[in-house]
């Protein structure tokens, strides 16, 4: 009895371990993706690396999206790349719309054919954010929004 519970433990720890080997040495890569901005810019997440970016997926009626803006303008304005993207079913019109009510200054890309959406794993709620590191590895995906102070700390380890 005492030599099946401990295969029964030394099994159980050779799992925690094997997953902790994985999510240690797994890495998630950023999708290829393409971004069109409303300006008419077209930006790719290849051509970004070297510097963190934030992408986040976002809707004109979300209430949770429109109380991050000031937090992402502040992040733009240190430094930090983003590229906001729209959810499919938001009309461009009201996109544009906010965009320069609001004045922003950071990229804003609209997802009309749902490529965006479908890179980034069939984003289903706003807010949704990836952040990306320097050499392209998602580092964070967040559902829901965000924490200022603990993005600002994560930011300052890249």
């Amino acid at each position: 009895m005492r030599i099946k519970a401990a295969l029964g433990v030394l099994s159980v720890i050779c799992l925690l371990g094997a997953i902790a080997w994985w999510l240690t040495y797994t890495k998630s890569f950023a999708p290829n993706a393409v971004f069109t901005t409303l300006t008419g810019e077209r930006l790719a997440i290849s051509e970004l690396k070297g510097k963190p970016v934030l992408i986040t997926f976002w809707a004109t009626d979300c209430p949770s999206c429109i109380e991050e803006i000031p937090d992402l303008i502040a992040l733009h304005q240190q430094g930090l790349q983003i590229i906001a993207v729209t959810m499919p079913y938001d009309p461009p019109s009201r996109v544009q719309a906010l965009a320069k009510e609001r004045q922003l200054p950071y990229a804003v890309a609209l997802d009309i054919d749902r490529s965006l959406v479908h890179a980034f794993g069939d984003v289903q709620l706003t807010p949704t954010m990836f952040l990306i590191d320097r050499q392209g590895i998602i580092i964070l995906h967040k559902v829901g929004a965000f924490d200022m102070a603990s993005l600002q700390k994560l930011l300052r380890h890249l």
